[in-house]
């Protein structure tokens, strides 16, 4: 089984909520995870009924949420960065095999009567570990499978997949844990990754060539954090994602509460409960495009967190099944209407060098939030009672909603992203190598007094630019002798960092550029001066015990920037 996305841009009238089942590759994967997360789900229903019976305990039981939560905030960076750096599908295969062989001794463990509670929670956290190293991996590998005028709706496929898993999943769990004991279920999850290894094991992505070769993993994850404390479009996804998170992770945390205190149920009630949930969010995934089609991003965002607040606050105090079943409905639509326009805002807001990164990243927040909910919403159960908690997070959604008015959403599906490849490596008069430096980058402009003010609105611009992309002590300068000369400054650690540096630049960055050299008034384009730093008692280049450092200054005549 071998593709890559198509070439051709697609035909934006011909995109729909089915539309990329259209791609072999995408088809087949999106099922086999169907099957992995219907077996998750189960395991769930399994892990958390198992902790209600031998803990006794509010907060031991939203724990179970939280150990499985808790390692995206804890690995997502080195997540990222790993699958930003390496083969994806090598990442996902491993981490496949990995939660496999936790759910087998997971299973034993279950079955031989050796399971605590504390060494319950060990085994949902290390499954939810194997997760976190899967999920930015798959999720930046959509965009190579499906033109990105289909990515929305696919983003929005990957969460129906796991909310049609979630409407019959917990259902056959409650019957499975019922009638077979809570180790029967961890045996069906076990064997639910066989599918997805299998498929994953014949998948041959084609691999995009490597022009540079690849940063050590603390520079990735350096960067990654760089990229998305310079960009404001994923800052404010972030922001609202974690707020969001901490109060939607109420419902799930304390709905085995809801199932056995709120409606005096067993099992089979919390299945129902949770396939609600799915059904509702299955609902969500299906409409998303429609709905994206009539409201903007933001407006999207604000309704579905006013809506899952009710569904929250109904929950929280209704004490029959058919009324809390509707508003669990309304919640799991709410849910992942919400969260797949936050995925989808994060994708189209990074280029594909740095996706898995920002997705690891905001999986982090979003996560994060929902992981430290988790545990404070059983807290707050525990002492206050369900009711509370649940009409608490309802206020906390609202408060995500009301955010929009600060912190809106932008609309990213416009964004061309595409590498710009409008740079090559300079010829330089001094021979470099790629550990050479630092370099120092200067570019000289001359402009009129009248266009001052243009000129650093672009330059503020610039700047985020560049630090965005890696340059460091960027400033800018003018000369107090001619006042239309204008210096900009930045540095790169070395040669290769630099040549990294400017392949980062993108199409949707190209008019930054563009008006400098309109508003450069000199007879002769912007003076590009690239130089390295070095110390007073090093050698030049050549000599018998010369350093790497050089000292020589290096003028590019092709005075591009």
């Amino acid at each position: 089984m071998s593709s890559s996305a198509p070439a051709q841009p697609a035909d934006v009238q011909t995109v729909s909520a089915l539309s990329p089942l259209r791609f072999p590759v995408f088809r087949a994967i999106l099922l086999a995870s169907s099957v992995s997360n219907l077996g998750g789900l189960i395991q769930s229903v399994g892990a958390s009924w198992m902790m209600l019976s031998i803990a006794q305990s509010a907060d031991m039981v939203a724990l179970v949420q939280a150990s499985m939560t808790l390692p995206f905030m804890l690995l997502s960076l080195l997540a990222g960065a790993v699958a930003d750096s390496f083969d994806r599908r090598t990442i996902m295969l491993g981490a496949q095999v990995f939660m496999l062989i936790v759910s087998i001794i997971l299973s034993v463990c279950a079955w031989s009567g050796l399971i605590t509670s504390w060494l319950l929670l060990l085994f949902t956290f290390l499954i939810g570990c194997g997760t976190a190293f899967n999920a930015p991996a798959w999720q930046a590998s959509v965009g190579d499978m499906v033109p990105r005028a289909h990515l929305p709706s696919a983003v929005a496929l990957n969460g129906m997949s796991f909310n049609i898993a979630r409407t019959v999943g917990p259902a056959i769990g409650g019957v499975i844990v019922a009638a077979a004991g809570a180790a029967a279920a961890f045996a069906v999850n076990t064997a639910s990754y066989f599918g997805l290894i299998f498929v994953l094991a014949r998948w041959r992505p084609a691999r995009e060539a490597r022009l540079l070769p690849p940063e050590s993993l603390g520079i990735a994850i350096m960067a990654g954090v760089r990229y998305v404390s310079q960009s404001p479009t994923i800052l404010r996804v972030l922001v609202r994602g974690v707020v969001f998170g901490w109060g939607a992770s109420a419902v799930n945390a304390l709905m085995p509460l809801l199932a056995k205190h709120r409606i005096d149920g067993g099992p089979l009630v919390y299945g129902l409960l949770l396939g609600a949930f799915g059904v509702g969010a299955v609902a969500g995934a299906i409409s998303i495009s429609r709905i994206r089609g009539v409201l903007s991003t933001e407006a999207c965002v604000r309704s579905a967190c006013v809506a899952f607040a009710l569904a929250a606050a109904i929950a929280g105090i209704s004490s029959y099944l058919g009324l809390t079943m509707l508003a669990l409905l309304l919640a799991g639509a709410a849910w992942v209407i919400t969260l797949a326009t936050f995925n989808v805002a994060v994708q189209m807001s990074a280029p594909r060098w740095i996706v898995a990164r920002a997705l690891s990243i905001y999986q982090m927040t979003a996560f994060g939030g929902m992981a430290a909910g988790a545990w404070m919403w059983g807290v707050i159960a525990e002492h206050q009672g369900v009711d509370m908690a649940l009409l608490l997070a309802a206020g906390l959604l609202l408060v995500c909603a009301a955010l929009g008015r600060w912190l809106p959403l932008s609309q990213t599906e416009e964004l061309n992203l595409d590498p710009l490849r409008q740079w090559s490596e300079p010829q330089t008069a001094v021979p470099v190598e790629p550990r050479t430096g630092p370099v120092v980058v200067i570019i000289e402009y001359r402009i009129r007094e009248s266009d001052m003010i243009e000129f650093l609105a672009a330059m503020a611009d610039r700047r985020r630019i560049r630090r965005r992309d890696g340059a460091q002590s960027w400033t800018l300068l003018r000369d107090l002798g001619d006042p239309e000369v204008w210096i900009e400054r930045y540095k790169t650690p070395t040669w290769l960092d630099l040549l990294r540096h400017n392949s980062r630049l993108t199409r949707e960055d190209a008019n930054i550029p563009e008006r400098l050299r309109a508003l450069h008034c000199g007879p002769e384009p912007p003076v590009v001066r690239r130089m390295i730093e070095r110390q007073t008692g090093s050698l030049p280049v050549g000599h018998a015990s010369s350093s790497h450092d050089l000292a020589e200054p290096m003028t590019d005549p092709s005075r591009s920037s």
